[in-house]
This record gives structure tokens, sequence and C-alpha cells, in this order.
């Protein structure tokens, strides 16, 4: 019998712990990421000053072996992208991996960009790229997604020095490569990035029959009373029935040159309190960010609300509204239902139409997808 590969081996583990469902579409995937992860690892690692990255950097010499060709996955919402691409990280034998949410990541090529022509330079792409190759070897991408005209002229430079400095790919998207940027202002300057794709990565359509996300907690109670050690078990459950990542991890967004951090992201779900969300100084940016990278937002503890918390209580209510132009299904814990949340003082008026929003959103035909929103 053949022996399985390093993420086969990981997936078959998962299955029979009962932490996935088998799929048979998901498995036909996992030879090509086993191919990847086996040509990562016959790559001889940097030497010199330490290993690592860090090698490289300060002079070591480049690895002689090809990089192994990336993948493009793309398919419908909660068919596993996201899982997949966590069990290749997890495999993967090296140091110099990086797994981060395609918006982010743009959001630090554009800072870099700016940083470089500060300096003067000519060519501020390349500086970019090296920067990125000397610290990775595999780039990872969830939900690869172009919608800004910036990133639109960028990326096919940009990812042409990737590849050619040896970065293998593994990106996520729920579009075909012939979708993105459809429609995009100058589109016709952006299609050169889509034959990039083509012939550097295997594109592969995730076609599984199962939405591993649909029916859970669709048309369940979403709002939970009160923010008790109860409720964040019904938390702890909903979190649990919505993420198929094999190793949740946080959920890091770049807005503006600052990282917005929430506890938990996985799969286009992530789960944060009222106090991480409300309580710092964040703002409009970065609740759109939030919005644009998610498709469910878990939120514990939100407490009453009033001259107490005042500053707070503003940021929540900007919050939902974002969330309520995204359409991005919430599920929360709280001191009160929404119409007693904020009864009295400055603002307790305005707060009724975030009230009757609140009560919108926590009908099973809210979200982007029918019931349960889900990417």
């Amino acid at each position: 019998m053949t022996h399985a590969g390093p993420v086969t081996t990981l997936f078959e583990r998962a299955v029979r712990e009962g932490r996935i469902k088998d799929d048979p579409e998901q498995r036909d995937v996992l030879p090509i990421l086993d191919r990847i992860v086996q040509g990562l690892a016959a790559r001889p690692q940097p030497s010199g000053n330490g290993g690592g990255w860090l090698g490289r950097l300060f002079g070591a010499a480049a690895p002689t072996a090809a990089a192994p060709r990336g993948l493009y996955l793309w398919g419908g919402v909660g068919r596993g992208k996201s899982m997949l691409m966590d069990l290749t990280m997890q495999a993967a034998p090296i140091e110099a991996k990086r797994r981060v949410h395609f918006h982010a990541f743009m959001q630090e090529v554009q800072a870099g960009l700016t940083a470089a022509r500060r300096t003067g330079a000519q060519d501020v792409v390349r500086p970019v790229a090296e920067r990125i190759a000397a610290e990775t070897r595999l780039l990872c991408f969830d939900e690869m997604q172009i919608t800004d005209i910036a990133d639109a002229m960028i990326v096919g430079r940009l990812f042409q020095l990737l590849f050619d400095a040896g970065v293998t790919v593994v990106t996520t998207s729920n579009r075909v490569p012939e979708d993105l940027y459809k429609h995009g202002l100058n589109r016709q300057l952006f299609l050169p990035f889509i034959a990039l794709i083509r012939d550097r990565l295997d594109v592969v359509h995730l076609d599984s029959i199962r939405d591993h996300r649909q029916g859970r907690r669709t048309g369940d109670q979403v709002w939970f009373v009160p923010a008790d050690a109860a409720a964040r078990r019904e938390l702890d459950a909903v979190w649990d029935d919505l993420t198929d990542c094999a190793d949740p991890g946080q959920l890091r967004l770049a807005v503006n040159g600052r990282m917005v951090v929430l506890p938990g992201g996985c799969d286009r779900v992530a789960r944060a309190s009222f106090d991480d969300l409300c309580s710092r100084a964040l703002g409009p940016a970065d609740y759109l960010a939030i919005a644009q990278a998610l498709d469910v937002l878990i939120i514990d503890d939100i407490p009453r609300l009033g001259s107490q918390n005042f500053d707070a209580a503003r940021r929540f209510v900007t919050l939902v509204d974002t969330l309520y132009e995204a359409r991005v299904r919430l599920i929360a814990s709280a001191a009160a239902d929404p119409e007693e949340l904020y009864v009295k003082g400055t603002g307790s008026f305005e707060f009724q139409r975030t009230a009757s929003r609140l009560h919108e959103m926590r009908d099973a035909t809210w979200g982007r997808v029918g019931g349960m929103a889900a990417g």
C-alpha cells in the first residue's frame, strides 16, 4: 500500500478523531497538497547566521531545488478550502511559511510600496517582493479577491517576482481566476495576472456537494441572554459547528498601517468579546475591514449600555451598522435583549434603530447566503 503523504496523514487523523467529516472531493485535493509539502521538504534549508530565513537575509546561498508548483483552490462557501490550507501549513516542515488573509496581505504590501516611494526608489514593487521572499518560502492566502484598483495594478508584477524568487503560493478563493476583479476599472491591465495564475499554479475547483457549514445553526437561537456560563457554552458549540480549520488562530487584518486582531478566526468566521471590538480605539475603517473578511461574527459578553460605557456603545452602534450593511451574520451573548440593552441616557433614543437592526439580523434568513452566511 502506498504510504500516505504528510497532508493526507493529518487529514485522516482529523477524520478519525471526529474533528472533520470525510469528503471525497477534499480527498481529491490531498495528493496536490502532499506534493507541495514534499517538494518544500526536499529543498535544502538556508544555512549560515543561525539558519532559517535570517541566513538568506545575511547572504546565505539560496536553495538550489526548484520551488514546488503552488495551488489556487476555488469553490463555493463552506467546502473546506481553508481547512485544507491549514493542514498544508501544519504539514510543511519549514519555518519560512506564513498564512495570512489576502486582504491583510495587500494592506501590508501597499504600506511597503508607500515606504519604498519615500526612499525615492524607481521600482517600488521589487524591494517589497524581495523582503517577502527573504522571509517566506510558503505563502498561504485565505480568500484571494481583488476589489481595489490599486491592488489590481500591482499584483501581476508582485507575484511574478515572488514566483521567480522561489516562493510557493497556496491560495483559496470563492471565484474562478477569470472572475477576479470582474468588471473592474482598467481590467485589461489586470488580465496578465490571471494568465500568471494559470501558468504558475494548479487551479482546482473544490466542487463538493456538501456545504460543511450549511444547516449549522440556521434558524437556531443566535442571541443568548444573559451572558453567563451557559451562554458561553452555547457560543462554544456554535464556534465548533461553524469552523472547520484544523488549527484556528487569530484573525489579523492590516488597516491603515495598524493590525486589528480578533482572538479567534477561521474560514470567514471570527470570535471576539465586546471589549475586544468596542472598548478599544477602533473606528469605521476597522469595522469595514472586519466585515469584508467575514461571513459570521460571534461576540461574547455584550453588556448593558449607557453613560458608563458611552464610547464603547457608540462603537457598538457603528459595528452593528457595518455588519448590517455587509449582511454579516451576528451571533452573540448579551446582558439583555436588544431593546433592553440601552434604555436610558444620551444615545438611548438613537439606539432604537440599532435594536431594530439587531432583531432583523436574528432572523433565520439573514446573511449573505440564504439562512446562514457562510464562507
